[in-house]
């Protein structure tokens, strides 16, 4: 389950590179919520959820703003508005460091030394494998210094959604749970096209493709996955995957669109692997 979804969620930032040339971000992002929701309201209904209690849904609208609403527009408009895809890559690779920080303040989760190892490891990674894609820390520069705000609205996002769902929505299903997630996200997309966007689509095959496949592969697929995890899991230890996402995605660029991976690079997702191993596998006693 944790390959798959790291499979899954490493293709986020390619359908976004090959959806954003035909829509403004909002607007894209709400097109992909409601075709999601219309996707996951069919299963609900085959499957016959039990739907959640009004304070369920209260509290699992709230996690689809945090980890949908504010993670997904904070990273479309910081590529959108000219900041560097693996640059955003390395700021949003921060949250399993947040996530942890707040596990333990607000779920009072014990992380062991080698934890913290490994997610700083992680980090490190991380870092390595985007210096090799961007060709060097200098090409870092040239974009807008407040599109930092974007990727810190999106880091804060999925960190504090991936503790306020361990926290809080625990005794929801999984389908209704990211139905009603994306209902909320869909509505914080509406009002920011309709305040900020011209909603204008050139729906051309390119954008249809990448939108199917965010739709199924991302938003239902790897979703579903990674609220499973978190009930699983500790949200520390869940959250130590999202530094296997930039390696896979150097790997999936080099073979899709023929960027050089290098020793740089390989090395950067060794590390990775490794302070996600750290980070994730308990120790037996």
């Amino acid at each position: 389950m944790p390959i798959v979804f790291v499979w899954l969620w490493s293709t986020g930032f390619i359908g976004a590179k090959y959806g954003l040339p035909y829509a403004e971000p909002f607007t894209l992002l709400l097109y992909r919520m409601l075709a999601t929701i219309g996707v996951l309201g069919l299963v609900a209904w085959w499957l016959k959820s039990k739907w959640p209690s009004i304070n369920g849904v209260a509290h699992t609208a709230v996690t689809g703003l945090l980890v949908h609403g504010l993670y997904l527009g904070g990273v479309f408009y910081a590529i959108q508005d000219g900041m560097p895809a693996g640059v955003v890559s390395i700021i949003v690779g921060l949250q399993p460091l947040a996530t942890a920080a707040v596990a333990v303040v607000v779920l009072r989760e014990a992380i062991a030394m080698r934890q913290w190892l490994g997610l700083v490891l992680g980090l490190v990674g991380v870092t390595l494998v985007m210096l090799e894609k961007m060709g060097g820390a200098d090409q870092a520069s040239g974009f807008p210094l407040w599109t930092l705000l974007w990727t810190v609205i999106a880091l804060g996002g999925i960190s504090i959604g991936t503790v306020y769902q361990k926290r809080y929505c625990q005794g929801v299903e999984l389908v209704p749970g990211a139905f009603v997630q994306y209902c909320a996200a869909a509505v914080l997309f509406a009002i920011g096209a309709f305040a900020f966007e011209s909603r204008e689509v050139a729906w051309e095959l390119q954008l249809i493709l990448a939108t199917g496949w965010l739709v199924l592969g991302l938003s239902v697929g790897a979703i579903l996955l990674l609220m499973q995890l978190i009930r699983r899991g500790a949200a520390s230890q869940v959250a130590s995957l999202f530094y296997l996402v930039p390696p896979v995605t150097a790997l999936e660029a080099y073979i899709l669109f023929d960027e050089r991976l290098g020793v740089l690079a390989l090395c950067g997702g060794l590390l990775s692997v490794l302070g996600v191993a750290l980070a994730v596998i308990k120790t037996s006693r």
